[in-house]
């Protein structure tokens, strides 16, 4: 005879250190509350990125800063408060508010599932003591009674149940959009939040100069743009290739000086021309400041206009040479502007010759010049250019090794005297001087330039979605009430007859329901209810 020892529980694993530390704080994180504490305090962070000067989009106002507040300014550099958008601390808190909105809505979103497909709940024992209730007597029999309740209830999720006694129950509910649209304002709101969050990891944004009147940039490297944001995962090698051209470019301005309308008549060629060899085959589009230029997944925008002084130079030794670089607007009412325009002696082979034969244009354009002796602009439209110019003959400072301003010569080569002004003039077109060693410089008109933006944003089409479904759910969470119908069927002593009892309940405090359920209660009960004698 064979005795089988009892079987012993096993005894539950101890769970490891700081495992009730990790729950709860996993708890905490994933509450709504935490997730509208992180909400607001994005907001906050945010602040910085709108009230001072951000690297990414504006250097020289950052290095305006710091010379404006010397002792404000590199305290705030050390908190990342120039580059508020790419700080660890604004990268955690956005970070921390995603997992937290997941970590909250998933798991609700599941109850929630299984709650839609859930039948309605039963029957409560004694409906009179729900906030709206009713009754009476019909005359008709069980089934006739059900199929009376059957059809007012059309449109609502019913379940019918058998009780004891011969009892039948309806059990319905309606305003199920209303949880649905609580749940797509949170999901859509986490996917917004991933929308933005792919654009500034996969998203680049370059602004570039293009002179008008035949002017062109294509999208192949980073190289070709005056400034170029990338996102985190982007290095520059793998742009969306396609290129345009400026052929001509219009401003219309009030007779008060204020812009009235910019528009640009640009050709371009997709990727798909390029690697087709169709060099010749360019596409008409008109830009202009609401209608940007949509092509490979990138956008072209048309952000603002200046002008170019065409300066000829012929050298002592014959050569001559043209310059039209853009100058910049110092006054954005006027346009009227400041530049450099730099040329380096042709021919020469001697380094120490050459550097110090370097030239350099400075001053001022006015496209509208007020005439005076001192040169200054009175309308932005280029209707009678004038400059004010410095011509400065050495070394620039080129071979130096550091970056310079197109807009401006090295003001440590002036300093330093490598660099000398050799004359001083206001030029229309067609004047010129003549320095001392014979070059020539003539002031020959002005050429326009336009400022265009190219921005790829692989998030932007999603964050328009959610943003359109997130005002959709809150809609549908805020208009729509959840409530409950219950109506229970008894036989009569009488033959032929039904006891009925109704209740009502709804299930957030909103008013309105109480003129729902008595609409149901007389559309269910008159004029089919028994009269007492």
């Amino acid at each position: 005879m064979v005795t089988e020892a009892p079987v012993r529980a096993t005894p539950q694993q101890p769970r490891p250190p700081g495992w009730t530390v990790l729950r709860n704080a996993w708890r905490a994180l994933t509450s709504m509350r935490t997730a509208l504490i992180l909400l607001f305090l994005l907001a906050v962070a945010a602040l910085p990125g709108a009230l001072l000067p951000q690297r990414s989009l504006n250097q020289r106002l950052v290095d305006q800063y710091f010379a404006d507040y010397p002792t404000l300014a590199p305290l705030l550099d050390r908190v990342g408060a120039f580059d508020v958008f790419a700080a660890p601390w604004f990268a955690a808190i956005y970070l921390l508010l995603m997992v937290s909105l997941i970590g909250c809505v998933l798991p609700r979103t599941v109850d929630d599932a299984r709650a839609l497909r859930a039948k309605p709940v039963a029957t409560p024992r004694n409906l009179a003591r729900l906030p709206h209730h009713g009754g009476g007597t019909l005359d008709a029999d069980l089934d006739g009674a059900a199929e009376r309740v059957r059809g007012q209830l059309r449109g609502w999720r019913v379940a019918e149940r058998e009780e004891d006694g011969g009892r039948r129950t309806f059990s319905a509910e309606k305003g199920y959009s209303r949880e649905i649209g609580n749940l797509v304002f949170h999901l859509s709101l986490v996917g917004l939040l991933i929308g933005f969050a792919a654009g500034k990891l996969f998203g680049y944004e370059g602004q570039v100069i293009v002179p008008a009147g035949g002017g062109e940039f294509c999208n192949t490297g980073i190289l070709g743009y005056d400034s170029f944001r990338a996102g985190t995962l982007v290095d520059g090698t793998d742009l969306a290739p396609f290129c345009v051209r400026v052929d001509d470019f219009t401003a219309t301005y009030l007779p008060t000086g204020q812009p009235d309308r910019y528009d640009a008549a640009l050709g371009y060629q997709t990727g798909a021309d390029l690697a087709a060899g169709s060099a010749d085959a360019w596409r008409s589009f008109p830009l202009s400041v609401n209608n940007p230029l949509r092509t490979d997944g990138a956008r072209v925008y048309l952000l603002g206009n200046g002008y170019a002084p065409i300066f000829t130079v012929t050298f002592p030794g014959g050569e001559v040479r043209t310059g039209d670089v853009q100058w910049r607007p110092v006054d954005q009412a006027t346009l009227l502007s400041e530049g450099a325009t730099k040329f380096e002696p042709p021919g020469v082979t001697d380094d120490e010759q050459r550097r110090t034969g370097q030239l350099a244009i400075t001053g001022l354009l006015a496209p509208t010049t007020s005439g005076g002796a001192v040169v200054t602009s009175v309308f932005p439209d280029l209707r009678d250019p004038e400059v004010a110019i410095d011509v400065l003959r050495g070394d620039l400072g080129l071979d130096d090794g550091r970056g310079q301003s197109i807009f401006e010569v090295d003001q440590a080569q002036v300093d330093s005297g490598a660099l000398v002004r050799v004359a001083r003039e206001n030029l229309v077109p067609g004047q010129g001087l003549t320095l001392d060693d014979g070059t020539q410089i003539r002031f020959d008109g002005v050429r326009k330039w336009v400022n265009l933006q190219i921005s790829h944003d692989p998030g932007q089409i999603w964050v328009l979605v959610f943003a359109v479904t997130m005002l959709a759910g809150l809609a549908a969470s805020l208009g729509v009430r959840r409530r409950r119908f219950w109506a229970r069927l008894t036989p009569s002593d009488q033959p032929g007859r039904t006891v009925v009892e109704l209740g009502g309940l709804a299930r957030t405090d909103r008013a309105g329901y109480g003129e729902e359920f008595d609409r149901l209660r007389a559309d269910l009960l008159e004029p089919h209810v028994v009269k007492d004698p």
